[in-house]
């Protein structure tokens, strides 16, 4: 199964990579009710998919021909785009006990022997899968935020009170006996930056009690984040009305 940029950002993504199609059909098997899931049958196959689209996780193969896969899972911490998503080695059960070291020492977030209970390998995907979801919400949260504030006329994180004064001291004022042109012509009036901002401290806040009620990895720092972005909201809708 394989997806385009686009049809990937709407939704979380899962990459497997074995060489061996019948364990491929048996991860999608297990796997493909909790995300869409990309196969990859090597591991230039799998750098290849992971540059073209976003994952939220990505399984591994230890014993493939060619690159295996801790030069796989080398290569995707390597790269800037990959470097952060989480890789699960998988390998069979009569293997060097230290391959689960050399897994971790090149950057995997977990090890499994095969045979593997499928409820816990969904288990394990499914926090990488939950993790993957809040960042991207927090990302959403962050940009919606950049984007009303460049709008009202700043720079983000800077109030902007100067070019205020100056169409404060250029326009025209409007007594009571006069109307506004722009609201007498039946347009309404832009909403107010205070209440844009407040809109999003409220959605910042909704974001940061969705980390804090999961149990995924991370989701200490990505909730501290967003309260940081929260007390700047705060703060900037506090400038605006003084």
């Amino acid at each position: 199964m394989t997806a385009t940029r686009d049809e990937a950002s709407e939704t979380s993504s899962i990459l497997i990579v074995d060489d061996m199609e019948e364990n491929l059909v048996a991860l999608e098997a297990v796997l493909g009710s909790l995300a869409q899931v990309v196969r990859a049958q090597s591991g230039e196959e799998a750098l290849k998919a992971m540059l073209r689209q976003e994952f939220a996780v990505v399984l591994i193969d230890v014993m493939m021909p060619g690159m295996n896969g801790f030069e796989t899972a080398a290569n995707i911490k390597g790269l800037d785009q990959t470097k952060d998503v989480p890789i699960i080695l998988l390998t069979g059960a009569a293997v060097d006990p230290n391959y689960a070291y050399r897994g971790y020492t090149v950057g995997a977030a977990d090890f499994l022997i095969k045979p593997f209970d499928p409820w816990l390998l969904r288990t394990k995907v499914n926090v990488f899968l939950d993790l993957h979801r809040k960042k991207r919400q927090l990302v959403d949260q962050a940009e919606q935020l950049k984007r009303l504030l460049t709008a009202d006329g700043g720079r983000p994180g800077i109030p902007s009170t100067a070019p205020d004064a100056a169409r404060a001291s250029t326009e025209p004022s409007y007594g009571t006996d006069h109307a506004d042109p722009a609201h007498s012509a039946g347009h309404p009036a832009p909403p107010k930056a205070p209440d844009r901002l407040a809109e999003v401290a409220g959605q910042l806040a909704q974001a940061e009690l969705l980390l804090r009620d999961t149990d995924s990895p991370g989701r200490t720092d990505l909730a501290d984040r967003i309260v940081e972005l929260e007390q700047a909201v705060e703060r900037l809708m506090a400038a605006r009305e003084t």
